[in-house]
Protein backbone atom coordinates (compact mmCIF):
# COMPACT_ATOMS: atom_id res chain seq x y z
CA UNK A 1 0.00 0.00 0.00
CA UNK A 2 1.50 3.54 -0.63
CA UNK A 3 0.00 6.83 0.06
CA UNK A 4 1.42 10.14 0.34
CA UNK A 5 2.50 11.23 4.35
CA UNK A 6 -0.42 12.78 6.15
CA UNK A 7 0.05 14.08 9.64
CA UNK A 8 -2.03 12.92 12.32
CA UNK A 9 -4.03 15.18 14.78
CA UNK A 10 -1.26 14.62 17.94
CA UNK A 11 1.81 15.04 14.87
CA UNK A 12 -0.31 18.65 14.57
CA UNK A 13 -0.33 19.61 18.15
CA UNK A 14 3.26 18.45 18.31
CA UNK A 15 4.46 20.93 16.20
CA UNK A 16 1.81 23.65 17.49
CA UNK A 17 3.29 22.98 20.92
CA UNK A 18 7.25 23.08 19.31
CA UNK A 19 6.18 26.26 18.03
CA UNK A 20 5.05 27.78 21.49
CA UNK A 21 8.09 26.90 22.53
CA UNK A 22 10.13 29.28 20.17
CA UNK A 23 8.69 32.30 22.34
CA UNK A 24 6.74 33.28 25.32
CA UNK A 25 3.36 34.02 24.20
CA UNK A 26 -0.14 32.74 24.81
CA UNK A 27 0.34 29.04 24.89
CA UNK A 28 3.26 28.76 26.63
CA UNK A 29 2.30 30.87 29.31
CA UNK A 30 -0.83 29.21 29.63
CA UNK A 31 0.97 26.08 30.41
CA UNK A 32 2.77 27.73 33.38
CA UNK A 33 0.70 26.23 35.85
CA UNK A 34 1.49 22.73 34.07
CA UNK A 35 5.43 23.58 34.43
CA UNK A 36 5.50 24.67 37.80
CA UNK A 37 3.51 21.09 38.86
CA UNK A 38 6.08 19.41 36.73
CA UNK A 39 8.81 21.08 38.38
CA UNK A 40 8.14 20.19 41.71
CA UNK A 41 7.39 16.43 40.36
CA UNK A 42 10.98 16.58 39.21
CA UNK A 43 12.75 18.08 42.33
CA UNK A 44 10.83 15.75 44.35
CA UNK A 45 11.85 12.89 42.16
CA UNK A 46 15.76 13.53 42.55
CA UNK A 47 15.57 14.41 46.33
CA UNK A 48 14.06 10.40 46.87
CA UNK A 49 17.51 9.58 44.89
CA UNK A 50 19.86 11.92 46.27
CA UNK A 51 18.63 10.65 49.98
CA UNK A 52 18.75 7.36 48.85
CA UNK A 53 15.14 6.64 49.52
CA UNK A 54 15.49 5.34 45.60
CA UNK A 55 18.31 3.36 44.67
CA UNK A 56 20.57 4.19 42.01
CA UNK A 57 23.09 1.30 40.63
CA UNK A 58 26.54 1.40 39.48
CA UNK A 59 27.39 -1.27 36.74
CA UNK A 60 30.73 -2.77 37.40
CA UNK A 61 32.51 -1.07 34.41
CA UNK A 62 32.41 3.13 34.05
CA UNK A 63 29.15 4.85 32.20
CA UNK A 64 28.92 7.67 30.18
CA UNK A 65 25.37 9.22 29.36
CA UNK A 66 24.68 10.94 26.34
CA UNK A 67 21.45 13.46 26.93
CA UNK A 68 20.05 16.61 26.31
CA UNK A 69 18.00 18.96 28.47
CA UNK A 70 15.25 19.92 25.64
CA UNK A 71 12.93 17.60 24.10
CA UNK A 72 13.36 16.54 20.61
CA UNK A 73 16.39 15.48 18.52
CA UNK A 74 19.39 17.14 19.53
CA UNK A 75 21.97 15.01 18.12
CA UNK A 76 22.07 12.54 21.19
CA UNK A 77 22.11 9.27 18.34
CA UNK A 78 25.17 10.91 16.38
CA UNK A 79 27.14 11.95 19.52
CA UNK A 80 26.51 8.81 21.00
CA UNK A 81 28.05 7.04 17.68
CA UNK A 82 30.65 9.97 17.99
CA UNK A 83 31.84 8.71 21.25
CA UNK A 84 32.03 5.14 20.66
CA UNK A 85 34.54 5.64 17.75
CA UNK A 86 36.40 7.70 19.44
CA UNK A 87 36.74 4.94 22.57
CA UNK A 88 37.56 2.29 19.95
CA UNK A 89 40.22 4.67 18.85
CA UNK A 90 41.89 4.66 22.18
CA UNK A 91 41.43 1.13 22.90
CA UNK A 92 38.39 0.81 24.97
CA UNK A 93 36.19 -2.05 23.79
CA UNK A 94 32.60 0.27 24.38
CA UNK A 95 28.63 -1.21 24.74
CA UNK A 96 25.82 0.99 24.01
CA UNK A 97 22.57 1.03 26.02
CA UNK A 98 19.14 2.67 24.50
CA UNK A 99 15.68 3.01 25.94
CA UNK A 100 14.62 1.42 22.25
CA UNK A 101 11.79 3.67 22.31
CA UNK A 102 8.77 2.53 20.01
CA UNK A 103 9.74 -1.05 19.33
CA UNK A 104 6.60 -3.25 19.72
CA UNK A 105 8.18 -5.57 23.04
CA UNK A 106 8.92 -4.81 26.83
CA UNK A 107 11.74 -6.36 28.80
CA UNK A 108 15.66 -6.02 27.85
CA UNK A 109 16.84 -7.25 24.49
CA UNK A 110 20.47 -7.52 23.18
CA UNK A 111 20.17 -6.91 19.38
CA UNK A 112 21.86 -9.01 17.00
CA UNK A 113 22.11 -8.97 13.28
CA UNK A 114 18.81 -10.62 12.69
CA UNK A 115 16.76 -8.08 15.02
CA UNK A 116 14.29 -5.44 13.45
CA UNK A 117 13.63 -1.75 14.16
CA UNK A 118 10.18 -3.09 15.07
CA UNK A 119 11.38 -5.34 17.80
CA UNK A 120 14.18 -3.33 19.32
CA UNK A 121 13.77 0.19 18.18
CA UNK A 122 14.96 2.10 15.08
CA UNK A 123 18.13 3.96 16.52
CA UNK A 124 19.64 1.08 18.50
CA UNK A 125 19.80 -1.17 15.48
CA UNK A 126 21.54 2.19 13.94
CA UNK A 127 23.87 2.59 16.28
CA UNK A 128 24.58 -1.57 16.04
CA UNK A 129 25.07 -1.08 12.34
CA UNK A 130 26.72 2.41 12.50
CA UNK A 131 29.02 1.22 15.29
CA UNK A 132 29.37 -2.43 15.35
CA UNK A 133 29.25 -2.71 18.96
CA UNK A 134 26.96 -4.56 21.44
CA UNK A 135 23.83 -2.67 22.42
CA UNK A 136 21.50 -3.91 24.74
CA UNK A 137 17.40 -2.13 24.81
CA UNK A 138 15.25 -2.14 27.94
CA UNK A 139 13.56 0.85 29.90
CA UNK A 140 15.72 -0.35 32.54
CA UNK A 141 18.95 1.10 31.57
CA UNK A 142 20.52 -1.17 34.58
CA UNK A 143 19.41 -4.23 34.29
CA UNK A 144 20.32 -3.85 29.94
CA UNK A 145 23.49 -3.10 30.99
CA UNK A 146 23.79 -5.87 33.35
CA UNK A 147 22.73 -8.12 29.99
CA UNK A 148 25.24 -6.39 28.10
CA UNK A 149 28.05 -7.08 30.01
CA UNK A 150 26.40 -10.98 30.60
CA UNK A 151 26.66 -11.60 26.78
CA UNK A 152 30.36 -9.37 26.17
CA UNK A 153 31.95 -9.67 29.33
CA UNK A 154 34.56 -8.07 26.87
CA UNK A 155 33.01 -4.52 27.28
CA UNK A 156 35.05 -1.90 29.84
CA UNK A 157 32.78 1.08 29.27
CA UNK A 158 28.79 1.68 28.38
CA UNK A 159 27.74 4.59 26.72
CA UNK A 160 24.40 5.25 27.30
CA UNK A 161 21.60 6.76 24.33
CA UNK A 162 19.25 9.16 26.29
CA UNK A 163 18.83 8.40 29.77
CA UNK A 164 19.86 11.53 31.37
CA UNK A 165 16.85 11.43 33.76
CA UNK A 166 17.40 7.49 34.21
CA UNK A 167 18.42 8.20 37.92
CA UNK A 168 18.46 4.54 38.65
CA UNK A 169 22.05 3.93 36.80
CA UNK A 170 24.50 6.07 38.55
CA UNK A 171 26.88 7.63 35.88
CA UNK A 172 30.66 8.13 35.62
CA UNK A 173 30.19 11.01 32.68
CA UNK A 174 27.14 13.18 31.40
CA UNK A 175 27.52 14.92 27.74
CA UNK A 176 24.81 17.41 27.24
CA UNK A 177 23.69 17.70 23.74
CA UNK A 178 22.68 21.15 22.50
CA UNK A 179 21.16 22.61 19.03
CA UNK A 180 20.95 25.16 17.45
CA UNK A 181 17.92 25.52 19.74
CA UNK A 182 19.57 26.32 22.67
CA UNK A 183 17.38 26.19 25.77
CA UNK A 184 14.09 27.27 23.82
CA UNK A 185 12.53 29.75 25.80
CA UNK A 186 13.97 28.78 28.78
CA UNK A 187 10.79 27.24 30.45
CA UNK A 188 10.34 23.39 31.53
CA UNK A 189 7.92 21.30 29.78
CA UNK A 190 5.03 21.75 28.84
CA UNK A 191 5.60 25.17 28.84
CA UNK A 192 8.87 25.14 27.34
CA UNK A 193 10.99 22.27 25.70
CA UNK A 194 13.22 21.87 28.81
CA UNK A 195 13.02 18.38 30.84
CA UNK A 196 14.99 20.24 33.31
CA UNK A 197 16.97 23.89 33.78
CA UNK A 198 20.14 24.33 32.48
CA UNK A 199 22.91 24.38 35.14
CA UNK A 200 24.85 28.29 35.45
CA UNK A 201 28.02 26.06 35.93
CA UNK A 202 28.88 22.34 35.14
CA UNK A 203 29.36 19.52 37.75
CA UNK A 204 32.55 17.81 37.66
CA UNK A 205 31.89 15.20 35.65
CA UNK A 206 29.59 16.78 33.09
CA UNK A 207 30.67 18.12 29.40
CA UNK A 208 28.50 19.93 26.78
CA UNK A 209 28.84 19.55 23.12
CA UNK A 210 26.97 21.94 20.65
CA UNK A 211 24.95 20.39 17.83
CA UNK A 212 25.38 23.69 15.89
CA UNK A 213 27.68 26.20 14.54
CA UNK A 214 28.14 28.27 17.50
CA UNK A 215 27.05 27.43 21.59
CA UNK A 216 23.51 28.22 22.10
CA UNK A 217 23.62 28.52 25.85
CA UNK A 218 25.88 30.31 28.60
CA UNK A 219 27.11 27.25 29.56
CA UNK A 220 30.92 26.25 28.19
CA UNK A 221 31.14 23.41 25.53
CA UNK A 222 32.58 22.17 22.35
CA UNK A 223 31.44 22.54 18.83
CA UNK A 224 30.83 19.78 16.40
CA UNK A 225 30.49 19.52 12.62
CA UNK A 226 28.07 17.69 11.22
CA UNK A 227 27.95 16.94 7.23
CA UNK A 228 26.31 14.55 4.52
CA UNK A 229 29.00 12.10 3.69
CA UNK A 230 27.47 10.90 0.47
CA UNK A 231 24.21 8.19 -0.42
CA UNK A 232 24.43 4.83 -0.80
CA UNK A 233 21.33 2.65 -2.63
CA UNK A 234 19.11 0.91 0.08
CA UNK A 235 19.96 -2.62 -0.88
CA UNK A 236 23.76 -1.91 -1.32
CA UNK A 237 23.48 -0.19 2.61
CA UNK A 238 21.93 -3.09 4.11
CA UNK A 239 25.14 -5.12 2.78
CA UNK A 240 27.36 -2.70 4.53
CA UNK A 241 28.44 -0.31 1.12
CA UNK A 242 30.14 2.83 1.95
CA UNK A 243 28.25 6.12 1.17
CA UNK A 244 28.83 7.82 -2.17
CA UNK A 245 29.98 11.28 -2.55
CA UNK A 246 29.81 10.67 -6.59
CA UNK A 247 26.10 8.97 -6.00
CA UNK A 248 24.84 12.08 -3.67
CA UNK A 249 25.69 14.57 -7.11
CA UNK A 250 24.40 12.37 -9.59
CA UNK A 251 21.43 13.14 -7.54
CA UNK A 252 21.66 17.22 -8.48
CA UNK A 253 20.41 16.64 -12.12
CA UNK A 254 17.04 15.15 -11.28
CA UNK A 255 13.93 15.92 -8.50
CA UNK A 256 13.65 13.88 -5.59
CA UNK A 257 11.32 12.98 -2.55
CA UNK A 258 13.32 13.36 0.47
CA UNK A 259 12.01 11.97 3.37
CA UNK A 260 12.71 12.15 7.20
CA UNK A 261 11.18 10.71 10.53
CA UNK A 262 13.06 12.90 12.29
CA UNK A 263 12.01 15.36 15.45
CA UNK A 264 13.76 17.82 13.37
CA UNK A 265 13.56 17.17 9.71
CA UNK A 266 14.42 20.79 8.17
CA UNK A 267 18.04 19.99 9.35
CA UNK A 268 17.91 17.26 7.16
CA UNK A 269 16.33 19.17 4.20
CA UNK A 270 18.80 22.06 4.54
CA UNK A 271 21.73 19.88 4.26
CA UNK A 272 20.19 18.02 1.03
CA UNK A 273 19.73 21.89 -0.48
CA UNK A 274 22.77 22.55 0.69
CA UNK A 275 24.79 20.10 -1.55
CA UNK A 276 22.52 21.80 -4.66
CA UNK A 277 19.66 18.78 -4.68
CA UNK A 278 15.74 20.06 -6.12
CA UNK A 279 13.72 18.57 -3.02
CA UNK A 280 10.16 17.40 -1.83
CA UNK A 281 9.94 17.55 1.42
CA UNK A 282 7.85 14.72 3.13
CA UNK A 283 8.56 15.14 7.02
CA UNK A 284 7.19 12.66 9.01
CA UNK A 285 6.23 12.19 12.64
CA UNK A 286 9.72 11.03 15.00
CA UNK A 287 10.22 7.68 14.68
CA UNK A 288 7.88 7.03 11.70
CA UNK A 289 7.19 3.47 11.05
CA UNK A 290 6.84 3.49 7.21
CA UNK A 291 3.81 0.85 7.44
CA UNK A 292 2.36 3.12 4.34
CA UNK A 293 5.55 4.17 2.05
CA UNK A 294 5.28 8.32 2.61
CA UNK A 295 5.60 8.92 -1.23
CA UNK A 296 3.47 8.88 -4.25
CA UNK A 297 3.42 5.56 -6.45
CA UNK A 298 5.35 7.19 -9.01
CA UNK A 299 8.22 8.89 -7.46
CA UNK A 300 11.51 7.76 -8.94
CA UNK A 301 13.77 8.54 -6.78
CA UNK A 302 13.86 8.99 -2.57
CA UNK A 303 16.73 10.22 -0.43
CA UNK A 304 16.25 9.15 3.26
CA UNK A 305 18.23 9.11 6.72
CA UNK A 306 20.25 6.26 8.30
CA UNK A 307 17.29 6.14 11.00
CA UNK A 308 14.67 5.60 8.42
CA UNK A 309 16.22 3.36 6.33
CA UNK A 310 16.45 0.88 9.35
CA UNK A 311 12.78 0.74 9.11
CA UNK A 312 12.70 -0.73 5.32
CA UNK A 313 14.47 -3.79 4.85
CA UNK A 314 15.93 -4.93 1.77
CA UNK A 315 13.60 -7.47 0.61
CA UNK A 316 10.61 -5.09 0.58
CA UNK A 317 9.54 -3.90 -2.68
CA UNK A 318 9.12 -0.24 -2.94
CA UNK A 319 8.94 0.37 -6.52
CA UNK A 320 11.12 3.08 -6.34
CA UNK A 321 15.33 3.91 -6.07
CA UNK A 322 15.83 4.94 -2.17
CA UNK A 323 18.67 5.99 -1.09
CA UNK A 324 20.32 6.42 2.26
CA UNK A 325 22.29 9.35 3.04
CA UNK A 326 24.39 9.11 5.64
CA UNK A 327 25.26 11.94 7.83
CA UNK A 328 29.10 12.33 9.57
CA UNK A 329 28.86 13.91 13.09
CA UNK A 330 32.86 14.93 14.30
CA UNK A 331 33.38 16.84 17.76
CA UNK A 332 36.05 19.32 17.90
CA UNK A 333 39.68 17.82 18.79
CA UNK A 334 39.34 19.52 22.43
CA UNK A 335 36.34 17.66 23.06
CA UNK A 336 37.58 14.12 22.69
CA UNK A 337 40.56 15.03 25.17
CA UNK A 338 37.86 16.70 28.08
CA UNK A 339 35.78 13.60 27.57
CA UNK A 340 38.48 11.40 28.11
CA UNK A 341 40.33 12.71 31.11
CA UNK A 342 37.06 11.82 32.87
CA UNK A 343 37.55 8.03 32.45
CA UNK A 344 39.51 5.95 34.37
CA UNK A 345 42.46 4.56 31.88
CA UNK A 346 42.09 1.70 30.56
CA UNK A 347 45.21 0.14 33.11
CA UNK A 348 42.71 1.15 36.14
CA UNK A 349 40.28 -1.34 34.59
CA UNK A 350 40.61 -4.86 35.22
CA UNK A 351 39.57 -7.69 33.37
CA UNK A 352 36.53 -8.30 35.26
CA UNK A 353 35.27 -5.18 33.87
CA UNK A 354 35.88 -3.40 38.03
CA UNK A 355 37.15 -0.46 38.57
CA UNK A 356 38.96 1.11 41.02
CA UNK A 357 37.40 2.24 44.71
Amino acid sequence: MVAPARATLRDRAAVTLQRSWEGRGALSTALLPAAAAFAVISAARRQLFARGLRESAHLPVPVIVVGNLVVGGAGKTPTTIAVVELLRRRGYTPGIVSRGYGRSGAGVVVVDAAASAQEVGDEPLLLQRRTGVPVAVGADRVAAGHALLRFHAEIDVIVSDDGLQHLALERDVEVLVFDERGAGNGRLLPAGPLRERVPKALGPRKIVLYNADAPTTSVPGYLAQRSLAGVTPLDAWWSGAAPSRQALESLRDRQVVAVAGLARPERFFAMLRGEGLRIVERPLGDHADFTVLPWPPATTDVVLTEKDAVKLPASRRLGTRVWVARLDFVPEPAFDAALLALLPPLSSIDPNGNTPA
